[in-house]
């Protein structure tokens, strides 16, 4: 025990986590010297390599002369919160990372409180200092405000601070040693990571408890292996485990025991897993041989079933209602299509994503699906579709609850950095969301950073013309903030929509045509039926278009009538584009091969009658 460290290492998305966790993993030797190694080697998971971003906690060791060190790699982004506050569980403290240029954001707010709730031992790795604009000394003070902020103990307050360079393998606790080996490589053999190792190993308690009474070990992570199954992870609480060892499993959900037999025991390893016959106290351990195992739960001695009590993880703000693909296309792409299918996959992903929740509606063909936010569930619906699965998913929704007898919804804390000249249309496109301004940092750099308190239903649909307003040179960051009362109405979507008149394939005659009226979403050869969204209208109201639509054929020519047609490219929308895009009155039908948006009536006379009848009410 005296020679084990758990550490995690949290961050906002994009402030170098997996990097340092690249740089520390190389230099302690797990690698040989010829191996091919990927940058962000912990990013395993398809979808995270893609999109640069940490969705699933992970875990690797390493050693630092004597002492071994056990290193949690958590998402960054909000939206996976739940991955942190469960793996927090495991670790004794915390490599808080932090850009040395955007200092404390969001997220860093959040994933900090969790630490500092938990009592763990912080470390503050200032990362970055490559950056020519980096300001290293005023993000440490902004740092501490945060950590002022959130209430920190005396003990806490007193973290070790490490500069750092994640991408060049550098770390220093003397700012000046750091900058000096960035500025001559050559003489930077002897600075690398060891200030950080050398931090963990002495400011980063070991693990307490004892060895002698019975075991007891609760289960953070959940993996699956083809030969062995389910695999269980998790942090010895108390006394040691053993391979072939009988033990009872307590239920965290209901409360149940089950007697199992720990077939196989695990240690990581680097990269790896290294089989082992027993761990002691203090030990993330990885165990094999019981099926039935979820997070949460306790795997204890059989004649002391003791269960530990989990982490509680913040409720799901966001809705979403996954049903089975009933469009004309259905059955075309996908190898599961069936109710059946679809309902065993959504069951299957509540057993490993805490911070999501199911609920079966009144038919057997609709689920209620809650997350955190939409790239939560966005990531979900992408992972499905890779795997095979057709469905379609409706507009997402905020979950309201009530709150002392009052009707309250989710606000977010949003923080903007936008140049100075988008700084008036950002304020009024976020005013007219029920937004309220909250603080307004003067111009650095051309740049103004500016917090806004919003509905989360007010940000559904505003990324993207974000965006836009801004020319692409903004950035926004978003959390959770709590649940205030409901603000009013919002307009979201002020446009509507072009919808095929007729099932066929699009023809560039009948397309020609469609573009006056707006901006389209195919092209020449790409099948639609009718009712399905083909492209946006600036207008209000949604139009129908007949894109199939071919022209007549006659021996009659007129000169300059025959001339090729010139179509505009279509818009193709992002999975996360269609989730913002997309109304009341509209579904997203998903396919392995196609994402497609339509109306939730195809028929255009039955669209009618429901708006009449709207319209009387």
């Amino acid at each position: 025990m005296n020679q084990l460290r758990n550490v995690a290492i949290i961050a906002h998305v994009d402030h170098g986590k997996t990097t340092i966790v690249d740089a520390l993993l190389r230099q302690s030797g797990i690698f040989r010297e010829n191996e091919q190694v990927v940058n962000q080697v912990m990013d395993s998971n398809d979808l995270e390599r893609e999109r640069g971003i940490t969705i699933l906690a992970k875990n690797t060791a390493i050693r630092y002369g004597d002492t071994r060190i056990n290193i949690v790699d958590t998402p960054g982004h909000a939206d996976f919160g739940g991955e942190v506050e469960r793996i927090l569980k495991m670790v004794d403290g915390v490599l808080l990372v932090v850009d040395a240029y955007d200092g404390p954001m969001p997220q860093t707010r959040f994933v900090l409180r969790k630490a500092l709730e938990m009592h763990l031992i912080p470390i503050v790795v200032i990362n970055k200092i490559d950056r020519p604009d980096a300001r290293p000394m005023e993000v440490l003070d902004l740092v501490l405000e945060l950590f002022i902020e959130l209430g920190a103990t005396d003990n806490q307050l007193d973290f070790p601070v490490i500069y750092a360079s994640g991408r060049f393998g550098l770390a220093s606790a003397d700012l000046q040693q750091l900058l000096d080996a960035l500025m001559h490589p050559a003489d930077t053999e002897e600075v690398g990571f060891h200030a950080l190792l050398e931090t963990i190993a002495t400011a980063v308690p070991c693990p307490q408890g004892d060895d002698e009474l019975p075991l007891q070990l609760l289960v953070s992570n959940i993996d699956y292996d083809n030969y062995i199954g389910r695999i269980a992870i998790g942090r010895v609480e108390r006394g040691l485990v053993t391979r072939g060892q009988n033990v009872v499993l307590c239920g965290y959900d209901d409360g149940s025991l089950q007697n199992a037999k720990i077939v196989k025991l695990f240690r990581f390893e680097g990269l790896r897993r290294i089989e082992i016959e027993t761990a002691s106290v203090g030990e993330i351990v990885c165990v094999a041989g019981i099926p039935e195992v979820n997070i949460g739960d306790t795997i204890c001695d059989p004649g002391h079933a003791e269960p530990l009590p989990f982490v509680t993880i913040d409720e799901p703000t966001i809705a979403m209602t996954f049903s089975v693909n009933d469009s004309p296309f259905a059955g075309r792409d996908g190898r599961y299509v069936t109710s059946r299918h679809l309902r065993e996959r959504l069951f299957r992903e509540m057993e490993t994503n805490v911070s999501m929740r199911l609920e079966e509606t009144d038919t057997t063909e609709s689920f209620v699906i809650k997350g955190r936010g939409e790239l939560h569930l966005s990531i979900l619906i992408e992972t499905m579709r890779r795997e095979g699965y057709e469905f379609q998913v409706s507009k997402p929704k905020v979950i309201v609850k009530d709150v002392e007898g009052v009707l309250s919804e989710p606000v977010e804390l949003v923080l903007v950095d936008v140049p100075e000249s988008f700084v008036g249309t950002v304020i009024e496109k976020l005013g007219s969301r029920r937004a309220e301004l909250v603080t307004m940092m003067p111009p650095e750099k051309g740049y103004v950073r500016m917090e806004f308190k919003i509905p989360s239903r007010g940000l559904i649909g505003y990324r993207s013309e974000f965006l836009t307003d801004t020319k692409g040179n903004g950035i926004m960051n978003s959390i959770i903030a709590g649940f205030e009362p409901w603000k009013g109405e919002i307009e979201t979507r002020s446009h509507g929509v072009l919808t095929a008149w007729e099932s066929g394939d699009a023809v560039a005659y009948g397309l020609y045509n469609a573009q006056e009226r707006g901006n389209l979403f195919i092209g020449p050869g790409t099948p639609v039926y009718e009712g399905m969204i083909v492209g946006t209208n600036p207008k209000s109201e949604d139009i129908m278009v007949n894109v199939c639509k071919r022209k007549h054929v006659t021996n009659m020519r007129a000169s300059g009538s025959d001339d090729a047609l010139r179509l505009s490219p279509p818009v193709i929308l992002s999975l996360e584009q269609c989730l913002e895009f997309v109304a009341d009155d509209e579904l997203i039908e998903v396919t392995p091969k196609s994402i497609r948006l339509r109306k939730r009536i195809l028929d255009s006379e039955q669209r009618a009658k429901q708006r009449a009848k709207k319209n009387e009410s």
